[in-house]
């Protein structure tokens, strides 16, 4: 049997060890341990849940890769390349892309009544990957795209429709700037909202003939195609394979092709995310820190309480190192308790603000109704594992004051 563990379980569960000064001291540190392992579960639940809302809108949009024209034109008005292309198959079996579809785009400005608004039209095909905005649709449905007949409906954002004035089923005409100018009409048939006012503003999605005949294009030419991913943490190893098989690639008709992550089109949003875990591992550290001191004080504490049986055990032959076991054996107990109740904490309020929405955002500048949150299991077990390891090696330089106790005074006064 291991003699230092048992005499700490000892003194930690025997009701007759409990003394009336160690107590609240005790519970001070549980308290302590468990506010502290609560807050850094909830932390890096919302950190990780708000950067995962986030991409999830912006590849939305965008998709996590775009083959497009390298024609240096960085405005809405494309130079088309051809649909067909060799490389397609290739690209398809990569083992993490998941669908790659066609799309074409067409700056235009809606009129409705004495309301305007500059859009930009995404022409969409029947591969088009309608799940994003499925989740986000608040009224009408996905329209269909057939290869005979060219429908008029389109999808536009809850935005939009309220700065002009519009709902489901209702019809707008939309100038397109060009010579000549021409004017189309769209009857909505859904209306998503996915809270990302920057580019909720910006496109309606319709069928992407309309962007081909707006444009004199030929049936077989898009602006180019956007690639899903399935792990978008190794987007950057996928680009990379992308890119060698049809970046800066040149055509039979001389057309260039430019590979784009999503990242580096908007680096801006993902720097940005990227700074969120400095602010995390800030409340990590401090945390653990208020955890550690609470649990030192606790320590010093225990010893000075236990300083007669220190001098008992120690004129029995017992070495200073069994000493500091027993006491940081006795200190994990302690700090055990606090994160087994920091975990209820924690995780009961991640799974309230899951089901309930408590905490609620300001769409406008999070891009987001509620405090998201991503409560992942090996995130809670190494928070756990992290916090113990840390408590415990903020503890043995303290536990080593047992070695400065001597038995002969501290008997001599017993």
């Amino acid at each position: 049997m291991n003699t230092e563990f048992f005499i700490a379980k000892r003194l930690t569960f025997s009701k007759q060890s409990e003394q009336r000064m160690l107590r609240p001291i005790v519970r001070i540190s549980v308290v302590s341990v468990a506010l502290s392992l609560a807050v850094m579960i909830v932390a890096v639940a919302v950190l990780t849940g708000f950067k995962e809302q986030i991409t999830q809108k912006v590849t939305g949009f965008l998709a996590h890769a775009q083959i497009v024209n390298y024609d240096g034109n960085t405005s809405y008005e494309t130079t088309p390349i051809g649909r067909r292309q060799n490389f397609l198959p290739q690209i398809e079996q990569l083992k993490e892309v998941k669908h790659i579809q066609a799309f074409a785009l067409k700056p235009g400005i809606i009129t409705s009544g004495n309301n305007m608004q500059g859009v930009v039209l995404k022409g969409v095909d029947k591969d088009f990957d309608w799940t994003f905005f499925g989740e986000n649709m608040v009224s009408g449905s996905p329209f269909t795209v057939a290869d005979s007949a060219t429908t008029n409906k389109v999808a536009i954002s809850q935005t939009l429709a309220r700065l002009l004035r519009l709902k489901q089923d209702d019809s707008f005409d939309m100038l397109f700037v060009q010579d000549p100018p021409r004017v189309r009409r769209f009857s909505i048939a859904a209306v998503y909202d996915t809270k990302f006012g920057e580019f909720d503003k910006l496109y309606v999605l319709c069928d992407i003939k309309h962007v081909q005949r707006l444009n004199g294009w030929r049936a077989g030419q898009i602006t180019g195609f956007e690639i899903y991913v399935n792990n978008f943490d190794r987007l950057d190893e996928t680009y990379l394979q992308v890119e060698d098989i049809a970046g800066y690639k040149l055509l039979p008709d001389g057309t260039r092709l430019l590979v784009e992550s999503v990242k580096q089109r908007y680096a801006q949003i993902f720097d940005w995310l990227a700074l969120q875990d400095l602010n995390a591992w800030v409340i990590l550290a401090l945390m653990l820190l208020v955890a550690g001191f609470n649990m030192v004080s606790t320590l010093l504490i225990m010893l000075l309480e236990r300083s007669h049986m220190i001098g008992l055990l120690k004129s029995l032959g017992m070495q200073n190192v069994s000493l500091q076991k027993i006491f940081i054996y006795q200190s994990g107990f302690i700090a055990g308790k606090g994160l087994l109740w920091g975990n209820v904490i924690g995780v009961g309020l991640c799974l309230l603000q899951q089901h309930f929405g408590i905490v609620t955002l300001n769409p406008e500048t999070y891009y987001l109704s509620q405090a998201p949150v991503e409560l992942q299991l090996w995130h809670v077990l190494a928070l756990n594992a992290g916090a113990m390891v840390a408590i415990i090696a903020m503890l043995a330089l303290p536990s080593m004051l047992v070695s400065r106790i001597s038995p002969s005074k501290t008997l001599r006064f017993a």
